[in-house]
């Protein structure tokens, strides 16, 4: 059984690296462009639902839109908002 020693600069290393990945997996989920509104499918696959969900969101009140034309827009603070109202504490 071999032994490794970690040093402070690997742990540096890591924080880093894990650091780096963080920032990444979050910018991975923000709107393309900084988009203000965006589209349902935009919506879907960023909440990673289907769009039965995505209607009942609608349906019930949950989740704000605006139809324009025949096309179903919503706005990126009002997603965060929900996303942020509907947040579980666990103790």
């Amino acid at each position: 059984m071999a032994v490794e020693l970690i040093t402070k600069e690997d742990l540096h290393n890591f924080k880093t690296e894990l650091f780096a990945e963080i920032k990444n997996l979050f910018k991975n989920h923000e709107p393309a462009n900084n988009k203000r509104y965006l589209k349902s499918h935009e919506v879907r696959k960023m909440l990673q639902i289907s769009p039965g969900t995505m209607q009942n969101l609608r349906v019930n009140g949950t989740l704000p839109y605006t139809k324009i034309g025949g096309v179903i827009y919503y706005a990126y603070d009002d997603i965060l908002k929900v996303m942020q109202a509907n947040r579980v504490h666990h103790k």
